[in-house]
């Protein structure tokens, strides 16, 4: 009754510790297990197994470990059941010292061979990284279970081995089938789908999931939460959203991981107006709360869209709900703030985080970037350093890319050279990417091509985009025309090289290579991709083409820019017609430029909204160097501040000013 009771109070104590998000106090647990010592018989490692156990359980691995270890100091003998325990506790802690040394244990007691210890082991040095250990041990199992089979996939998994997952699946498949009845069959069950599914989400291979689909449907685990949220996700890593979306809707239930995963999935993929569909839906339906990470993906969502006004209307929920401390949430909101164009109050947020970590500085960091403040961004950077936290591989391109955009070509190749030897960070085709980019777009194209010759790794459209992005800037016809080659070859299915090579030669005044690059668009049926420009005011978002006559107040939109016209010309402007592709003459040319999305954003942001608000507008494609020039001026001529957030970078045009100083 002792014993009992006794295991009672050190599981309570554990539950209401791990319940309060506390550790469980050393000493208090140490004299427990001191204390248990007193009581217990030698023969009692049963009751020794119970504490170990719940210890292990209540998440309290280093006292389950102080616990094993003070039993062997009364000199009993653990068995079967002891070791699993013990080693789950060293897994937990990734300690592979204290692992090793139970290992060796297990050995001496004779325990090596059994089933559920090698499963222990096998889990317990996949989490320690030493996963040639884990497969030595799994190949000696004579007779493995599913225990065994789910370690190691599972190991697999964690160190980022998933196609090695997915093909020791297949063996599974195999064995089972070839001992179907005998005692050696293993039955596949939901936890180790639940490792495939994740396997699956990681390596992106559709017919994978798709036939793991077929064996959970045959299986009868579709009925399971787990199984149908890995399923789920890993449709969406294919890219398959509409069967991610098919798998949630079918499933009889449904838990905030669920709806989470729908949200985060669709503002991941650029489904902002999905997530909020979901969102609203899980509001209305009141059976799951949201929670921390729900509002963090729908912050994602605001951030992807630019729906600034939904993005206080969450913020505002975060502070309701007192997650603002939250490193994960605080995060979220200075990214939907930077991207939503309102970098000032993104820093504010950032300032009044209490804890910060590196995906806290880099998004600030890349916020000042995009918005063309590299000054700000750099002191960040530095700040970030000396507050000790160390930057990663996303850190250094938001560093290089905020070189990038205010043509800082010293500081950036300062932070390339260092970033590998001070930080072990080693440059990819992001950082290649931004130095290319930066070099080109300060004019020095050959030594951009240069530095794609010596790159260690091998240059993908990224690179010889960024190339090509730089020769259209520069006129350089003789680039323009090596980079395109590499891009036909490397994405052929993508139009807006051929379009970016069309402007090369119509800067060049050769028409005939412009008609030639047409027909080749048509004859791989390709269409050049619509451009449209994005404003919200009052909630409702308006979108507006090329040209556009759908809105209903199209009319009045064109009328009061033939207003602003006549007075921009006022101000000596003239179109800048070599934003135009066609061959035509000057003045047709002039009244294509005069119809781009974003003049017609423009217009109608400032005849709906209040006088000296800010007009916030998004741009898909590269803003124009016409509706650049046009919208500075505008800027002038009715007093506002105009944020533009084009596919590159935010422009903030202001008294007849830009941002980014004509250079983006």
């Amino acid at each position: 009754m002792m014993m009992t009771l006794f295991v009672m109070r050190v599981a309570s104590l554990t539950a209401r510790e791990a319940r309060n998000g506390k550790r469980a106090h050393s000493t208090s647990t140490a004299n427990l297990t001191s204390m248990f010592g007193k009581y217990v018989e030698k023969s009692s490692v049963s009751s020794w197994n119970s504490v170990i156990a719940d210890l292990a359980r209540g998440g309290d691995s280093l006292e389950a470990l102080s616990a094993f270890a003070s039993m062997r100091k009364l000199s009993l003998h653990p068995n079967g059941s002891t070791f699993p325990c013990a080693i789950k506790a060293c897994a937990a802690l990734s300690d592979l010292r204290a692992g090793a040394q139970t290992h060796q244990q297990a050995f001496a007691f004779g325990f090596s061979g059994d089933l559920f210890v090698s499963s222990a082991l096998i889990d317990m040095y996949s989490k320690c990284g030493r996963l040639h250990d884990a497969l030595h041990l799994f190949d000696e199992i004579p007779n493995r279970n599913v225990v065994s089979w789910t370690s190691l996939l599972a190991g697999y998994v964690q160190n980022d081995r998933p196609r090695d997952a997915v093909f020791l699946f297949k063996e599974l498949l195999l064995e089972e089938s070839a001992n179907v009845g005998s005692e050696d069959e293993v039955f596949v069950d939901s936890v180790l789908v639940g490792c495939v599914l994740s396997a699956c989400s990681k390596v992106g291979w559709r017919s994978v999931t798709e036939g793991v689909h077929g064996l959970v449907i045959k299986r009868g685990f579709e009925g399971c939460v787990g199984v149908g949220n890995t399923l789920m996700d890993a449709y969406a890593k294919c890219g398959e959203m509409a069967l991610a979306r098919k798998v949630f809707d079918g499933m009889d239930e449904s838990d905030d991981y669920s709806w989470n995963s729908m949200i985060a999935e669709y503002a991941q993929n650029g489904l902002s107006d999905q997530a909020f569909c979901v969102f609203s839906e899980m509001v209305k339906g009141g059976k799951v709360r949201y929670n921390a990470v729900t509002l963090s993906a729908v912050l994602l969502a605001c951030a992807n869209s630019g729906a600034l006004q939904l993005g206080k209307c969450i913020h505002d929920q975060v502070i309701k709900m007192d997650l603002e401390d939250s490193v994960f949430v605080g995060t979220s909101i200075v990214d939907m703030y930077c991207k939503c164009g309102r970098v000032e109050v993104a820093r504010k947020a950032f300032d009044r985080m209490k804890v910060k970590n590196v995906k806290s500085w880099t998004a600030m960091v890349a916020g000042y970037g995009m918005h063309g403040h590299a000054k700000e961004a750099m002191e960040i950077f530095y700040k970030m350093i000396r507050s000790g936290v160390k930057p990663n591989y996303i850190t250094f391109v938001s560093v290089l890319a905020a070189c990038s955009h205010a043509g800082m070509l010293k500081e950036g190749w300062h932070w390339f050279n260092r970033m590998k030897c001070e930080f072990n960070v080693e440059p990819g085709i992001e950082h290649y990417s931004c130095m290319v980019d930066l070099l080109g777009r300060a004019g020095y194209l050959n030594e951009a091509y240069g530095l794609i010759q010596e790159m260690n790794v091998k240059p993908d459209f990224i690179i010889w985009g960024s190339l090509l992005g730089a020769c259209r800037i520069h006129k350089n016809v003789e680039l323009g025309e090596i980079s395109a080659r590499k891009l036909f070859e490397l994405d052929p299915s993508n139009c807006g090289y051929y379009v970016l090579l069309s402007n090369i030669y119509a800067d060049a005044g050769r028409w005939d290579d412009v008609e030639r690059m047409r027909i080749l668009m048509k004859r791989h049926g390709l269409l050049k991709t619509p451009g449209f420009s994005i404003v919200e005011l009052k909630g409702r978002i308006n979108v507006f083409l090329v040209g556009d006559k759908e809105h209903p107040q199209h009319e009045k939109i064109y009328e009061y820019l033939d207003k602003l016209n006549v007075k921009l010309q006022g101000l000596g402007y003239m179109p800048n017609v070599t934003s135009v592709l066609h061959d035509v003459d000057e003045e047709e040319k002039g009244m294509v430029l005069r119809v781009h999305s974003e003049k017609l954003a423009v217009a109608f942001g400032i005849m709906n909204s209040v006088p000296g608000s800010i007009i916030h507008i998004i741009k898909n494609l590269r803003i124009c160097g016409d509706c650049h020039i046009v919208i500075k001026l505008i800027s002038k001529v009715v007093n506002r501040e105009i944020v533009v957030r084009d596919s590159k970078r935010f422009h903030h045009f202001k008294d007849g000013l830009c941002s980014c100083g004509d250079y983006w």
